[in-house]
């Protein structure tokens, strides 16, 4: 696994600030906000990509490409799995990203305007393409199997999971490379989230302006990073000594087919449904859900309905938490991020909280652990990923031998 987040620069960094449960949130550094209505983001901090790719490279490269890089490396290491000619046609590559290389465009577009349209850079094309990262995945660490961008808005980080998942599954590969990455900060993306009422506006308390399920929530807080995880078919990771951190073992997607923004309440339900069918799993059997979460205030009463209406009873039991409390939304990314969180979670026997909950929302009345960690056993998880368009991802992670 590997990831690089508003929390941290690896997996434990961040895992260890979900755990104490810090905010990722804090003013915008990256462009000058003071003329903007949103003031607030999670920024990757501390982040310099000449230090990883040299000056020259980093330039030819947008942010989402850098971190997506960063992720990718430190998945590759930690699963310590050498490519060569003997395996390089049988490991994937399946990345999501919600917009790719948007500031990019954005920066680019000005140049046009500002310059004139021969002034923009040769590069631009294969720094703005969303499929620029899993490009650059495949040359930089000489991957030659499918190689696939999943675009399904804030649901494209656990879609392409899944279909990696489904991909060795199938034979096609015996392992792949799988996440998400995102880096939208920019003043074009956030005045059009903003403007169409999505933004948290709790501009003078940046800790504490993302507040899934409260009923004081007012939107959700944009973040950028990346997640990585390397899949393998059991055969192939036991064969190689592989450690194994936790089987992925359901995953289930659907559309609402409903609105393009608005969620309704069958379509995330039934995508829970299939993923706990694949996996053979009751739903009393799961002992964390990480929620999708938003903040939004039609999100969280819709999310919480879906999973009422797939565990009944049980949905009162489960642990639930939302995640982006701490590291914001983070698009295509956020879903990645999410499904290491619970194959952390199953590890090491915590489940994170949901901070900032203060007011009870009657219309939001589960278990999201507010605002401070819980120990407990963690043998199943449940992640969701829902994205405008209506896309829905649930993927059921489970303890290796459990």
């Amino acid at each position: 696994m590997g990831m690089i987040t508003p929390l941290g620069h690896t997996v434990q960094e961040t895992w260890d600030a979900l755990v104490a449960g810090r905010s990722g949130v804090d003013y915008i550094s990256l462009f000058d906000h003071r003329d903007f209505d949103v003031h607030i983001a999670a920024e990757v901090k501390d982040f310099d990509p000449a230090q990883h790719f040299g000056s020259k490279e980093a330039r030819r490269m947008d942010r989402v490409t850098h971190l997506a890089l960063v992720a990718a490396r430190q998945a590759l290491e930690d699963a310590n799995l050498k490519i060569s000619e003997d395996n390089t046609y049988d490991i994937g590559v399946v990345i999501g990203s919600g917009i790719g290389g948007i500031t990019t465009l954005l920066n680019e577009h000005t140049v046009m305007l500002t310059r004139g349209h021969r002034r923009i850079s040769p590069f631009t094309v294969p720094m703005m393409l969303a499929d620029a990262a899993t490009g650059q995945i495949a040359i930089q660490f000489g991957i030659r199997g499918p190689n696939l961008c999943i675009v399904t808005a804030c649901a494209s980080g656990a879609n392409a999971i899944g279909e990696a998942f489904e991909m060795i599954r199938s034979g096609r590969v015996r392992a792949a490379l799988t996440g998400g990455c995102e880096s939208p900060i920019n003043p074009f993306s956030m005045s059009a989230f903003h403007n169409m009422g999505a933004l948290s506006t709790y501009n003078d308390d940046p800790k504490r302006a993302c507040r899934p399920f409260d009923k004081t929530r007012n939107g959700f807080v944009t973040g950028e990073g990346a997640a990585m995880l390397m899949l393998e078919s059991l055969e192939h990771a036991q064969a190689r000594g592989a450690r194994i951190y936790a089987e992925i073992v359901g995953y289930g997607a659907t559309d609402d087919a409903f609105h393009i923004t608005a969620p309704d309440v069958k379509g995330p339900a039934m995508a829970m449904r299939r993923a706990l069918q694949q996996a053979g799993i009751e739903p009393h059997e799961v002992d964390y859900i990480n929620a999708h979460g938003t903040g939004t205030p039609l999100n969280d009463v819709n999310e919480t309905r879906a999973i009422k209406e797939v565990f009944g009873e049980a949905a009162y039991d489960v642990n639930i938490s939302s995640t982006k409390s701490m590291t914001a939304h983070s698009f295509g990314a956020v879903g990645a991020i999410e499904a290491i969180v619970c194959v952390q979670a199953i590890n090491h026997g915590v489940i994170p909280p949901t901070i900032n909950y203060e007011v009870p929302d009657p219309e939001c009345d589960l278990n999201y652990t507010p605002n401070v960690a819980v120990r407990r056993p963690v043998r199943v998880a449940l992640t969701n990923s829902f994205g405008f368009g209506g896309h829905n991802a649930a993927l059921v992670f489970r303890a290796f031998g459990g």
